[in-house]
């Protein structure tokens, strides 16, 4: 299965308004795993960049002037998205400038009706500028964490039953034979037992830790 995780920086809020795209970011997505393949294009939008756009993403029209027009670069970005469904965090958002765009130059996006849009708030910290291919990595993260992609590789079967559909066997109880050294420093542990004893004498931490009554015993 092959998915493109799609982002886009602009002029302003409306393409109905005369507002243009200035970046394009997408990631490629295979079986839900990033491929490696990415498409990544800054781009003039033949109009000025409002202050307030440039504050977000750090895009200046002085930046911006020798970039190349959408109608350049519009036929590798249909060829590289392809039939794939689009991941967007804001969809309607990315998806109405795309379709802006690619009307002013004769050529359609129609979304599929099993395109997957996710809309999920993404930790930024790793930035101090909005970027469309940084910020289609983050998403790209974020949507693999969704689905639990992280784990393709795990298998679960039912109890009693094995991973080729026969009957299991009793699994046998595995024992360590040397214990695990312990990893706590000595402050680590005297904070843990100090937690521990405000829990009150009835705490079943106290069985394991030998704390019997408020106070620490090391």
């Amino acid at each position: 299965m092959r998915e493109i995780v799609l982002d886009t920086e602009t002029t302003g809020l409306d393409p109905f308004q005369g507002h243009r795209l200035v970046e394009i970011g997408c990631i490629e997505l295979v079986n839900r795993i990033p491929s490696g393949q990415s498409f990544h294009r800054y781009l003039n939008p033949e109009r000025d960049v409002p202050s307030e756009a440039a504050a977000i993403h750090g895009l200046s029209s002085e930046f911006l002037k020798d970039k190349p027009f959408f109608t350049e670069i519009v036929d590798d970005l249909v060829a590289f998205i392809g039939d794939a469904p689009l991941v967007a965090h804001n969809a309607l958002f990315d998806l109405a400038f795309l379709n802006a765009e690619l009307e002013r130059v004769g050529k359609t996006l129609v979304p599929r009706d099993d395109d997957l849009c996710t809309r999920y708030g993404i930790d930024n910290s790793r930035r101090t500028k909005h970027g469309a291919l940084l910020d289609a990595e983050l998403l790209a993260e974020v949507y693999l964490e969704l689905i639990g992609a992280r784990q393709a590789q795990l298998i679960l079967v039912d109890v009693g039953t094995s991973a080729i559909g026969a009957p299991a066997g009793p699994v046998p109880i595995r024992v360590r034979p040397t214990a695990l050294a312990v990893r706590l420093t000595a402050d680590e542990r005297d904070a843990h037992l100090a937690f521990v004893a405000t829990l009150g004498e009835g705490a079943i931490w106290c069985d394991y830790l030998e704390v019997r009554r408020p106070g620490v015993n090391a």
